[in-house]
């Protein structure tokens, strides 16, 4: 009996624990019923905007797209008003079924995409796996992810923008008409894994006439003359000869530039002109997403890629600390310089409060943004001005360091006062037939440039001339004939290129990026010295497209199609006649084009070298990193090498060839080929016609500015008496020594720390012997009673 009354109790006991469970659990349930969902794109977003949104929210991640066109197969019904067939992306159920269960456990759904026509037709595909009403007012916006942007969008949703939604259809169908069409016939007519596309081509192209122009430019020689004056004791200053008898000097060979420095020795020196006066530069517009990378990419040497890749990373939110995530910068995708009230302000305060009144215009600065812009975002600036590089410092790697430190004096300059210089012109004749000017520039009022100064900028370098007068007369202490030559446009580089795209209205500023990627991972361009040039791959397709799809590779046309695409965003034309339009026409070529073409056959450049392996001449291939050499008989021989292009230059150490070469990181280099035996190399680009005078070896050095010296390499040659090489060269020294003493420096440093950690761990393990060794301390006799007790 007592058994079972025990067994009583314990049973009531589980049902009551039952119960109480059972509650916990439905009060659980109500409390996630009670919240509201919010769906963003990434997690780092996310955490950030749940912690602004406080407990009665969940936010949760839709990692970007969740339903998209097939990829194995074409997914548009051309015949049905161009239906598209979407599908559940693979590998996304899971995240699919979880949406879905809290979206059902919701009071209610907002959908916080990304603030573009992406971001909408997300929000579209996440309303129709969600069954959220069309009509329903689910969609929130924000610009920026600080708190007052978030609960000011929570305060304002809206419905889901079809007509924008209907503008990133079309493209995307566009895009996949071109790729899914085009493509298969590169693949028959001239191998396998190429592929075209609307914006992509167009840029291989833009790339490929550069390459021509520069092919076809024809180097011309000219001469400037520099003089250097004196004012009785005065510094010594410079002067350009401007005129000759009125005109403009030509002076094309070294006989008739000797023959004016012979004329000029003859004449005196007076002052004719004199101008003083005020200049000032105006600070530049904060950011959009074209000028950001064209920055980066000059002054932090960032790629396209690189830079939206970290300028996410600080939009989404990065951990302060204890503050938790914060979004550092507003939305990096947008065509606008527009600046809302609140960031001017607080951002003409600050100036202020740092650098004094005098450093703040009496009215803000306003920018206005291209006519192109859709001005849907503002700029891309700090979300708070006051979060200074210095203060996050510690919470950002190097590079995220860098490109917010870029985004903030970028903004902060955009509302400060312009830099002033005074100015000096001067006017100098000798004799009647000539005149030579030099140009001073003071800095006089630092204004933006006190935050953000352009690097390398001539202008922003005081050049200082001693007081002149009009009537002075100067002494000449010496006249310095230089050698030039014409230089060939220049080829894109990163920044040039997404500067072209924008002003010719190619692509969006969401996808200079993507694009750059895909044509250097097509091997249609390479990457050399920062620069783009097309491969003879990138050269075949661009010319069988401009003969049978002049549209594709047209620029007017793939602009004006994004003028299209901007009129179905503000509901103006329709994305079914749009497409429709398009596919006709194309749909005829491509099956003229089809049977016009024939197989295009690759040239193989055949080289001298054999493949030790099998004892086949190795041939030439492009890769994406440019050429290397590899054995014909792949795949049963996959033997490779480098390629070293001969630039018909000879050794001044051994008279080997001097080939090129490149570093582990792609830099181009030029050294002996009969390396390791001869260690002769050099950054400078050498010539294949050896110095007149004595018969060395002649280099072109390349400055940063684009500035070009052509020296002889022996120092001892009379043409490198008082040329200017001499000063860069000393400099290149002193500054490779240095690194070598910074580095044994380091060396040395790194080994007495080393030195230093084996001393202590020596000392510790010395300890830990020493106490090993120790025999066990004695009981009390405390501790012996207790023990005695317990037995």
């Amino acid at each position: 009996m007592k058994a079972s009354a025990k067994t009583k109790t314990k049973k009531g006991a589980a049902a009551k624990k039952a119960v109480s469970k059972k509650k916990t659990a439905v009060k659980k349930a109500a409390a996630v019923s009670a919240k509201t969902l919010v769906v963003v794109e990434s997690p780092a977003k996310a955490k950030t905007i749940e912690k602004y949104l406080g407990k009665d929210y969940v936010v949760r991640a839709s990692m970007g797209h969740l339903r998209d066109l097939p990829k194995s197969q074409f997914g548009i019904d051309v015949d049905h008003d161009f239906e598209p067939k979407y599908i559940n992306i693979r590998g996304k159920g899971d995240l699919i079924r979880a949406l879905k269960k809290d979206a059902k456990d919701a009071a209610r759904v907002y959908l916080a995409s990304d603030p573009d026509r992406e971001g909408e037709a997300i929000a579209w595909h996440l309303a129709h796996l969600l069954d959220i009403a069309p009509d329903e007012d689910c969609r929130i916006v924000f610009n920026e992810i600080t708190k007052p942007a978030i609960k000011a969008a929570i305060e304002e949703p809206r419905r889901i923008d079809v007509d924008r939604v209907d503008a990133q259809q079309a493209r995307r169908m566009l895009d996949r008409i071109v790729g899914y069409k085009l493509s298969p016939l590169l693949w028959r007519k001239v191998r396998k894994g190429l592929s075209a596309g609307r914006v992509q081509s167009v840029t291989v192209k833009l790339i490929a006439d550069r390459e021509e122009e520069v092919r076809n430019f024809v180097s011309e020689e000219y001469w400037t003359i520099d003089l250097k004056f004196r004012k009785k004791r005065s510094r010594l200053f410079t002067a350009e000869l401007s005129a000759v008898d009125g005109k403009k000097p030509a002076l094309s060979d070294r006989k008739s530039a000797f023959s004016v420095k012979d004329a000029l020795e003859k004449e005196k020196f007076t002052v004719t002109e004199v101008k003083r006066r005020e200049r000032q530069r105006k600070a530049a517009p904060p950011f959009n997403t074209s000028s950001l990378q064209q920055d980066a990419a000059r002054r932090l040497g960032f790629t396209s890629r690189k830079t939206m890749m970290l300028a996410q990373q600080l939009y989404e939110g990065i951990s302060l600390g204890r503050k938790g995530p914060v979004g550092l910068i507003t939305y990096m995708r947008t065509d606008s310089t527009r600046i809302s009230q609140l960031a001017t302000d607080e951002a003409r305060s600050y100036v202020v409060e740092r650098y004094g009144t005098t450093y703040v215009p009496s009215k803000p600065n306003v920018y206005a943004s291209g006519k192109n812009a859709q001005d849907a975002h503002e700029a891309i600036r700090p979300t708070s001005v006051l979060r200074t590089p210095e203060e996050v410092s510690s919470f950002l790697t190097a590079d995220q360091l860098k490109l917010y430190t870029l985004i903030w004096q970028r903004f902060v300059a955009c509302q400060m006062s312009p830099a002033v210089y005074d100015t000096l012109g001067v006017a100098i004749a000798g004799g009647k037939h000539y005149v030579c000017r030099a140009t001073g520039s003071v800095l006089k009022f630092a204004g933006f440039t006190a935050v953000y100064a352009e690097t390398g900028n001539k202008k922003e370098k005081d050049v200082v001339l001693p007081e002149l007068s009009v009537g002075d007369v100067l002494d000449l202490s010496a006249i310095l004939p230089e050698q030039h030559f014409t230089e060939p446009p220049p080829r894109y580089n990163e920044a040039s290129l997404v500067k072209t795209l924008e002003e010719k209205g190619i692509g969006r500023p969401s996808t200079y990026a993507p694009i750059i990627e895909t044509i250097l991972a097509r091997g249609y361009v390479v990457r050399v010295e920062k620069t783009f040039r097309p491969t003879e791959l990138g050269e075949i397709v661009v010319k069988m497209l401009e003969e049978y799809f002049k549209d594709i590779v047209d620029v007017k046309f793939t602009a004006t199609l994004e003028n299209e695409l901007d009129e179905i965003a503000d509901g103006k034309r329709g994305k079914n006649r749009f497409l429709s339009d398009f596919y006709g026409p194309f749909a005829e070529t491509l099956e003229k084009a089809d049977a016009a073409i024939g197989h295009v056959e690759l040239p193989v450049e055949e080289s001298d070298v054999v493949c030790e392996h099998c004892g086949r001449k190795m041939v030439v291939k492009q890769g994406r990193y440019g050429k290397f050499l590899a054995c014909p008989g792949f795949p049963e021989c996959r033997n490779t090498k480098p390629f070293l292009r001969d630039t018909g230059a000879f050794c001044p150490q051994c008279g080997g060839s001097i080939v090129e070469r490149r570093t582990r990181r792609g830099r181009i280099f030029y050294g002996c080929k009969n390396y390791p035996d001869c260690g002769f190399v050099t950054w400078d680009v050498p010539e294949a016609e050896p110095c007149k005078t004595c018969g060395s070896l002649i280099l072109r050095h390349h400055f940063k500015n684009g500035r070009v010296l052509r020296y002889c390499i022996n120092d001892a040659c009379k043409t490198r008496i008082d040329h200017p090489i001499n000063k860069e060269l000393e400099r290149l020294r002193a500054r490779a020594e240095k690194g070598k003493q910074d580095a044994a420096a380091e060396k040395s440093a790194a080994k007495g720390k080393t030195a230093a950690r084996g001393k202590t761990v020596k000392k510790a393990a010395s300890v830990k012997k020493t106490a090993a060794k120790k025999p066990a301390a004695k009981k009390t006799t405390a501790a012996k009673k207790t023990a005695a007790k317990k037995k």
